[in-house]
């Protein structure tokens, strides 16, 4: 008996603070095409966006870290062929970065977002390698967007 998987869906929620992405069918559309090119498929990807506190007692219940993070991604994958996973996003810690790095807080979302994707399809950031690996993805999808958001980010 054949299983018919249904459509692959991306949702998006807060907890804690009041936040609504722009742009979510495009943000949909980007982040399908990213796993599409990284010759993957996926099921279902939640993303809720929270608050420092928030992620911080996460990051410490799950992960025994004691610091704050921009992201915390759980992969809930029952396959290694099909991807799911849930992805924490810290709005503080977003616009924190946007000062720190001096980018509009969209484009520091974005890279968030897409980093937290790349991390469930398998690359790492650990060593310096995998890092510049990693930036180097971040950035050519973030080069991609203006295709699929028109205007400025």
């Amino acid at each position: 008996m054949l299983i018919k998987l249904s459509k692959p869906e991306i949702y998006f929620f807060s907890e804690e603070i009041k936040f609504v992405l722009p742009h979510k069918k495009k943000i949909r559309e980007w982040i399908s095409y990213a796993i599409k090119k990284e010759k993957r498929k996926f099921q279902s990807f939640n993303f809720i966006f929270c608050s420092d506190s928030y992620l911080i007692d996460l990051n410490k219940h799950y992960l025994q870290h004691n610091f704050y993070t921009d992201i915390i991604t759980f992969d809930n994958s029952e396959s290694v062929d099909l991807l799911s996973g849930d992805f924490y996003i810290s709005i503080d810690r977003i616009k924190e970065n946007s000062r720190i790095y001096s980018v509009p807080v969209r484009k520091e979302l974005y890279r968030v977002i897409i980093h937290g994707v790349l991390h469930l399809i398998g690359y790492n950031d650990k060593t310096s390698v995998e890092a510049e690996v990693m930036k180097q993805k971040e950035d050519y999808y973030l080069s991609l967007l203006p295709k699929f958001i028109p205007g400025k980010i």
